[in-house]
């Protein structure tokens, strides 16, 4: 039996996110079809994360076992036939038995992005969140230091699927401004159902004055989500690095968004 990894993008606006689910449009589903009708029998795909209804992969890892003997390098374009325009396989190869694109993941970084101008920009709508008030990115960089390190995140996280503990550690948050463009990167060992996209919020609402960086310390100690910033809107984020455990495999794809 085959285990094959599987390398791809996509853009998650007309999907339900990654996770399969009962009469929904997800990418594992629409995957996993268009995989079966390569290789001539169902697949199950493991994906590296479950991205929300919304969010997008500039990078995914994905990972399923087969039998059949189609060469791994003729997969991809074997399997972007069978699937829509929004999702892209860009490489596929064999790996070893013991791979698995979650289990085997050690840290993930995960961008959002914020058009930050009085004006909308038609091809930013649900590709970076619409923001018309001036963001001061030197306040969104203080509360962004504020959840480096390993805390509880049960502050900033929406209730849903149920996890083991909700400590996790957050090695990087950076933010850059450049126009009216603002990206928030975040790298962290993993993270919990929507909290990306919360402690963007959290800082957002640092930057509106509503809090100050010094208090995220107290909100994550306290674990009080009501305490916490809201949760931005899916479209502005992005999955965009991932590092495997055998320290050699990295996969990237940070380039700024420009249409």
């Amino acid at each position: 039996m085959r285990n094959i990894i599987l390398e791809l993008t996509y853009l998650g606006t007309a999907f339900h996110g990654w996770q399969s689910q009962k009469n929904l449009s997800t990418v594992q589903s629409t995957l996993e079809a268009a995989a079966a009708a390569v290789v001539g029998h169902s697949v199950h795909i493991t994906g590296c994360g479950r991205t929300d209804a919304g969010v997008h992969a500039k990078i995914y890892i994905a990972n399923f076992r087969t039998e059949a003997t189609i060469p791994a390098e003729r997969l991809p374009y074997a399997l972007n036939t069978h699937l829509p325009p929004d999702i892209v396989v860009l490489r596929a190869w064999d790996t070893h038995e013991g791979f698995n694109a979650i289990g085997s993941c050690m840290r993930k970084e995960y961008t959002y992005h914020i058009y930050n101008s009085r004006i909308r920009d038609p091809f930013y709508v649900d590709r970076a969140w619409f923001y018309p008030r001036r963001l001061d990115e030197g306040i969104l960089q203080a509360a962004a230091d504020a959840f480096v390190g390993t805390h509880d995140f049960a502050a900033v996280r929406s209730v849903g699927t149920e996890v083991k503990s909700t400590v996790r550690t957050v090695y990087d948050f950076s933010v850059e401004r450049r126009g009216c463009h603002i990206t928030l990167r975040v790298c962290a060992n993993g993270f919990l159902y929507n909290m990306a996209r919360a402690m963007v919020g959290t800082a957002v609402y640092c930057a509106e004055g509503k809090i100050e960086p010094r208090d995220i310390g107290a909100i994550l100690e306290a674990g009080n989500r009501t305490a916490a910033g809201p949760t931005v809107p899916a479209g502005g984020l992005y999955m965009t690095h991932l590092w495997y455990d055998d320290g050699t495999e990295q996969f990237d794809r940070c380039h700024p968004l420009s249409f």
